[in-house]
């Protein structure tokens, strides 16, 4: 959906207010200044028809003083919903005043803005405290501009008969977009470019998801982000939902953990009439505040490689006591990186069947982590459950704090049936635009364009755009394999050299130099017989200094069974067996070792006949190596060629020097 008429004239109203602020604060400070005054400006329009009754109300309920203007006793959750009630909004305001009243009497203007603040109800006094907006109240008051501010804020008309909900969302949007491409050093920590949301929703809402949205008249669907930052995911999620239905109706809930993120979100839900309890503040891995929520739509942008090490305990808890019936059954990353930590929460609120999971992670979670570590095993989780449906490489340089390769992952635990077992990659990392103007780090951008051929070569994906070089569809089987460990036997001699006998107390082996042994017990006996005074620990020592690998020497035995050289020791990754993930527990060994031994056969013993499998070591691993699928070889430059070019350098140099008279 379009935004709204008078749309651009509102923001560039706000935005040349915001030149006001020059000299008084810092560039990156206007959106922390100008948003919450748009959130009070809006709510004192909203307020306006039915302040009196509000008042009135507040005094029935002793919440006011019969002068209407001393606060009486406090608000109760019971007085809070009749004072709702009495308002007809989601919040109301104890206060007599108006952003027109208060620009009476300039000398207090400072005072009663903060009043008014304060007298606002529970859940708007919340938002606007973690601004901390008494400060900014505070420090436009001393450079003298508060006055001009407020005055021009109060000329903007956000009425609701001029400006619906929707529409001030968009206005909001729009103005939390622009400061934040301002204040780009710090706006990659909670802010997504739109172009990456943009993307996120189209690749969620794909296909039968699509069809199925369109095709129903008054659909609900719920949307989720427990990184939510400013909220950007969630309204672009809702506004993707919206412009496929018209008819739908959108919830919208997510959870951040920075305070002032969280108000900017909470007062971008409160602009469009949202339950302020849809946005919480807090840690979602540790305090979700969610815990029986399941959702139809999950994406979020964690932040890269977070050390969540300050709060690992309630982590590694759940993990350790709640298994697999808590969120984090599959595994634990590293501490230094906590995405796929959110990205199990997230799976664990997906319904029974029919979500679906969006989330942008850097190039680490595809493959960090060996056999058997907790990043392999959750990738493993993912592909067992045949959740992933596909991951797509962004451009790099797509951010405003970060150059680093990007990729969004789609998982859904309601594949479509020709889609089962398989998982499908898109290499769109040259389908950005250089910027004319960086943001921070962020250089390019997705035109509309690509937006919409990236989400139509992931659906066409298994179809007319199989044969497109920048697909990839896999069976899931091809990300996994068995690390198998191969052993070799122990060979080894036993010689006294100069060597093991130059040193105290082995100097007293002295007339063994030279003896050669077959096994280690004849040496120490021989050792005993000179030295029989010496520990067994020094007699060993001595021993293992007169010992040498030699592959022609006979292979040494323990039980029975020849002994393992750990020098020659060595582990390797066979591919899974097709089908692999389909099999159930008790089938999977042998298959495993049927690979390995035709691996053994076939790879291995035309080079060393002697070798074998350790299968008590054996891991299954899963690891996604998307540039590997998608490298193109580019042979190097003929010899002829590189020479001629040095050559032409060295004449070029020398031709410097001469000039320099060298």
């Amino acid at each position: 959906m379009a935004p709204p008429i008078g749309f651009g004239d509102k923001v560039a109203f706000v935005w040349k207010v915001a030149d006001k602020l020059r000299g008084t604060f810092k560039q990156h400070e206007y959106g922390s200044v100008m948003l919450p005054l748009l959130v009070l400006r809006r709510m004192d329009a909203v307020l306006e028809p039915t302040r009196a009754a509000v008042i009135d109300q507040a005094v029935k309920l002793g919440v006011l003083e019969p002068d209407r203007k001393t606060l009486g006793k406090s608000v109760g959750e019971g007085h809070d919903q009749l004072l709702k009630k009495a308002a007809g909004q989601r919040f109301y305001s104890l206060s007599p005043l108006t952003f027109a009243s208060m620009l009476q009497n300039d000398k207090e203007l400072a005072e009663q803005l903060a009043g008014f603040i304060r007298r606002l109800s529970p859940d708007a006094y919340a938002v606007m405290d973690a601004y901390n907006f008494d400060d900014k109240i505070a420090r436009m008051d001393r450079a003298g501009i508060l006055y001009q501010v407020l005055a021009d804020f109060a000329d903007l008309d956000v009425r609701p008969s001029q400006v619906s909900n929707e529409s001030m969302g968009y206005l909001f949007e729009e103005l939390l977009r622009k400061f934040s491409e301002m204040s780009n050093e710090t706006a990659g920590e909670h802010y997504t470019p739109r172009e990456v949301i943009d993307l996120m929703v189209a690749l969620l809402l794909q296909g039968q998801t699509h069809d199925e949205l369109a095709a129903n008249p008054k659909p609900v669907r719920t949307v989720y982000d427990p990184a939510a930052g400013t909220g950007g995911m969630l309204m672009g999620a809702l506004h993707g939902i919206t412009e496929a239905n018209d008819g739908a109706k959108v919830m919208v809930y997510g959870q951040e953990l920075n305070a002032e993120t969280w108000a900017i979100a909470q007062s971008d839900l409160m602009m469009q009439d949202i339950p302020p309890q849809q946005m919480i503040e807090g840690n979602s891995l540790t305090q979700d505040a969610f815990p029986s929520d399941r959702f139809d739509f999950i994406l979020a942008n964690p932040p890269y490689g977070v050390d969540w090490k300050s709060y690992a305990t309630p982590i590694r808890d759940e993990h350790e006591k709640q298994g697999e019936h808590g969120r984090f059954g599959a595994g634990l990353p590293r501490v230094s990186d906590g995405s796929l930590l959110f990205l199990q929460h997230m799976l664990s609120k997906m319904k029974p069947s029919g979500s679906r999971v969006g989330i942008v992670l850097s190039g680490s979670p595809l493959f960090s982590g060996a056999a058997g570590s907790g990043e392999s095993e959750i990738r493993r989780w993912i592909l067992e459950n045949d959740w992933l449906e596909g991951i797509v490489a962004l451009p790099d340089q797509m951010f405003y704090n970060t150059g680093i390769s990007t990729y969004v992952w789609i998982l859904t635990n309601d594949k479509a049936t020709e889609d089962r077992g398989w998982v499908r990659l898109i290499d769109a990392r040259q389908s950005g635009t250089k910027m004319r103007k960086s943001l921070g780090d962020k250089r390019k951008e997705l035109k509309p364009d690509a937006i919409a051929e990236i989400a139509q070569l992931y659906g066409g994906a298994r179809d007319e755009f199989a044969a497109d070089a920048r697909v990839k569809v896999l069976r899931r089987e091809e990300f996994g394999f068995q690390r198998i460990t191969v052993e070799r036997p122990l060979r080894r001699r036993w010689e006294v050299t100069s060597e093991a006998v130059e040193a105290e107390p082995f100097d007293r082996f002295a007339p063994l130099l030279g003896r050669k042994f077959d096994t280690e017990k004849a040496l120490v006996a021989a050792a005993g017989e000179l030295a029989g005074d010496l520990s067994t620990k020094d007699k060993k020592a001595f021993a293992k200094a007169c010992t040498i690998a030699d592959p022609d020497a006979p292979m040494i035995e323990k039980k029975g069974k020849p002994e393992p050289d750990p020098d020659l020791r060595d582990q390797e990754n066979v591919p899974l067996p097709t089908g692999f993930f389909d099999l159930d527990e008790g089938e999977r060994d042998p298959v495993l070792q049927r690979a390995a031994e035709k691996h053994l056969a076939d790879e291995i013993r035309p080079y060393v006949d002697d070798a074998w499998i350790d299968y008590t070591k054996t891991k299954v691993g899963v690891e996604i190596p998307f540039t590997r699928q998608f490298y193109v070889y580019e042979p190097p430059r003929p010899v002829e060629e590189i020479a001629g070019e040095i050559k032409e350098l060295e004449a070029q140099i020398q031709g410097w020097m001469k000039g320099l008279g060298l």
